[in-house]
């Protein structure tokens, strides 16, 4: 895997790649507006300008980036249904100016309607939301999610379902989270524990639709539901489950990132991304 961290924009978005070069990422995910208000204001042409310098400076294979936290296409009509929509189609059209190929994605929650309608009420706001972005080629890559109250998208088959009913699923991608894989209840500590969920996935999506992974160890127990990232190796995931998954070679190019706890000088992200490295296994040289 190529491995890289969530990195904060305050400053300006193309700060992230700074801040990503000065920890060691390869890859960087950003937001692409605040993520805690419904909108956010346009990238003008410097900005622009700032991003597209930095990127060309840097080493850093990827950037993509995620969804605000208050978008939830699965809610029922309401008002904030409403801000959802317009609020994904902001982002999916800042994310194209920024040239990011997907912005990650939960599926939503249902709110009390039950899953039936939840991912109805989401296959109907990503056709509505793609029509409204008919130009754009950024893709949505839905996260698989822990399960923690009415989030759908706890069980892969949620994700195939909006796959399989969406207008344009060219459009969609997926991104896993190792966390809340185990939150889930996808016991993804052993070889066979991992392998029986990739292999879920790829029976269900394909794994080229698998366009990233979110690396988190998980504060919360097996199957507990509950969404809580931890630092590698200290969470209930541990340290060696990573040596799998960080080395399985149907994933070698894809990017790693991290989304734990950090402060602010984010010597938390270094300390991760070493102990991500150092369990990857080297091949060995044949001698001449």
């Amino acid at each position: 895997m190529k491995f890289g961290a969530h990195m904060p924009t305050s400053g300006g978005v193309w700060k992230a790649l700074e801040r990503g070069v000065t920890v060691g990422c390869d890859i960087v995910q950003i937001f692409v507006k605040n993520n805690m208000q419904w909108f956010g204001k346009p990238p003008d042409a410097q900005a622009l300008t700032l991003y597209a310098n930095e990127l060309a400076a840097r080493k850093i294979s990827a950037v993509f980036g995620h969804t605000g936290y208050l978008i939830n296409l699965g809610a029922p009509a309401c008002e904030n249904r409403d801000k959802s929509l317009k609020s994904l189609g902001q982002e999916l059209g800042f994310a194209t100016e920024f040239g990011l190929p997907f912005l990650v994605m939960h599926p939503g929650a249902h709110l009390g309607q039950g899953e039936a309608v939840g991912l109805k009420q989401i296959v109907a706001g990503l056709n509505e939301t793609f029509r409204a972005t008919k130009d754009s080629p950024v893709r949505v890559a839905l996260e698989n999610t822990a399960g923690q109250g009415s989030c759908l998208g706890c069980e892969l088959r949620h994700l195939a379902a909006i796959y399989d009913e969406v207008d344009r699923p060219e459009r969609l991608a997926v991104c896993l989270d190792t966390c809340h894989l185990f939150a889930a209840g996808y016991d993804i500590r052993t070889p066979k524990g991992w392998d029986a969920a990739i292999d879920e996935v790829d029976s269900l999506l394909g794994l080229d639709q698998v366009v990233a992974f979110h690396l988190n160890d998980s504060k919360a127990e097996y199957g507990s539901r509950v969404d809580r990232h931890e630092h590698i190796g200290k969470g209930k995931i541990g340290k060696e489950a990573f040596r799998h998954i960080v080395n399985d070679p149907r994933f070698a190019d894809t990017p790693g990132c991290l989304e734990t706890p950090k402060s602010d000088d984010l010597h938390e992200d270094v300390e991760n991304l070493e102990t991500l490295r150092s369990l990857v296994i080297k091949p060995v040289r044949k001698k001449d």
